[in-house]
């Protein structure tokens, strides 16, 4: 199920979006006194970023992950975990606590897959708010359509929570959350932008198809979405 939210610009969308979460995340720390935020890595989401960084939350008892990374060093150009601390635990948002995916300082070679998922299954913690994005080729987090394990990423009876993923469409090995675990995050989010994303997104949203896996989490039975869209 998703509910759907139009915007006139990105501008506007990313404002919307940081206004949306703050709220999400406050709730989480008037219930409960702590709250863990998971978002996707990407160029789009740093408007949404910078605006949220600069929301009056307690930010020391927030926690920040990733729902996906890449299997690179946390220094590389294409490191979620990189653009998370530049764009986003930045402002009032740098009292929030880094949950790492990826260990620091750790080279291309030492970083092995199997290993990459054990280290972010240790510091992993359940979120209270996700952010997803979804790619021109219907993919969310890192379940790609093509990816060797997308049937093990999506199967919930034997969920492992995250999963080492090869995109063969996209450059790098990834760790990314399951469908299982996307499933058990109570506030989830979609950021989309322009026309060519608003096609594959109907699609998507029309049935659950392996095609287009952001369509398992638009028609997931236990997943309220609010989907954020601009031209």
């Amino acid at each position: 199920m998703f509910v759907w939210h139009e915007y006139e610009n990105a501008a506007a969308a990313s404002q919307a979006l940081a206004d949306a979460v703050a709220a999400a995340l406050q709730n989480a720390l008037d219930n409960k006194g702590s709250a863990v935020l998971a978002v996707s890595g990407g160029r789009s989401p740093i408007p949404f970023f910078q605006a949220l960084s600069q929301k009056d939350l307690d930010w020391q008892k927030v926690g920040i992950t990733l729902v996906d990374e890449r299997i690179v060093p946390t220094t590389h150009a294409d490191s979620n975990t990189a653009l998370a601390h530049e764009y986003l635990l930045q402002n009032k948002a740098a009292a929030a606590t880094w949950i790492p995916v990826v260990e620091a300082g750790k080279s291309e070679t030492e970083l092995q897959p199997d290993s990459v998922v054990a280290y972010a299954l240790k510091h992993y913690k359940q979120p209270d708010v996700l952010i997803l994005g979804m790619g021109g080729d219907g993919h969310t987090a890192s379940l790609f359509p093509q990816a060797p394990q997308l049937k093990a990423a999506i199967n919930e009876s034997d969920d492992p929570t995250l999963i080492h993923t090869t995109p063969v469409t996209a450059p790098h090995e990834r760790v990314s959350m399951t469908l299982g675990a996307i499933a058990k995050t109570e506030n989830v989010f979609l950021a989309i932008q322009g026309a060519e994303k608003k096609a594959v997104f109907d699609k998507a949203a029309a049935r659950a198809d392996l095609e287009y896996p952001t369509s398992l989490v638009l028609n997931h039975q236990g997943v309220n979405c609010h989907v954020f869209y601009s031209n």
